[in-house]
């Protein structure tokens, strides 16, 4: 199965590509998409990009489904925001061209990656190496992608195995059940 994963940023997207064999995982492909090259201030043109550069990495490698990394709130509601935002092109983009898409936290990446959920990049980027077994350390952005797609070659199997036996629902807590309330 070929895994597309995704580090959401508004100036740097990170993503890495796998192909997983079972317990074999094999390196496809890995980069970033940077919006830095559009004026700052404008932020649709800066979506846009995360969305075209999603959709060529799709055509290019044609992954059967993607994974994406939960955006933590920061202490600045405002990059929150920002950030939420482009991790929304990015998921819009997968979900347009019909890949089903898996949510990993940073902490569930790094525990399943390194062991530990307080990890730094560097031992994220090292182990990635050499679970993919790489001739040199990928980029911070790109490790943590290919991170995700590795938690969600080893997760993802037992998610669907479960979801076999018992059905598995979406959580709603946090959601409007009836809808507007005052």
């Amino acid at each position: 199965m070929r895994i597309l994963g995704i580090d959401p940023g508004l100036q740097c997207t990170g993503f890495g590509v796998i192909d997983a064999d079972g317990p074999h995982l094999h390196y496809v492909a890995s980069g970033t998409i940077r919006t830095t090259a559009q004026d700052m201030g404008d932020l649709p043109a800066r979506l846009k990009v995360l969305f075209d550069g999603i959709g060529e990495i799709n055509e290019r490698y044609a992954p059967q489904t993607a994974a994406v990394e939960i955006v933590f709130v920061n202490v600045n509601p405002q990059s929150t925001l920002l950030l939420g935002q482009a991790r929304g092109a990015c998921v819009t983009a997968l979900v347009a061209r019909n890949l089903p898409v898996a949510e990993y936290t940073a902490l569930q990446m790094k525990k399943a990656i390194v062991g530990s959920g307080r990890a730094d990049k560097s031992q994220v980027q090292e182990m990635v190496k050499r679970l993919l077994q790489l001739p040199g350390i990928p980029g911070k952005d790109a490790a943590d992608a290919l991170g995700i797609a590795i938690t969600h070659a080893h997760v993802g199997q037992a998610m669907a195995r479960l979801a076999q036996a018992t059905p598995l629902k979406r959580a709603t807590t946090g959601m409007y059940k009836g809808g507007r309330t005052r």
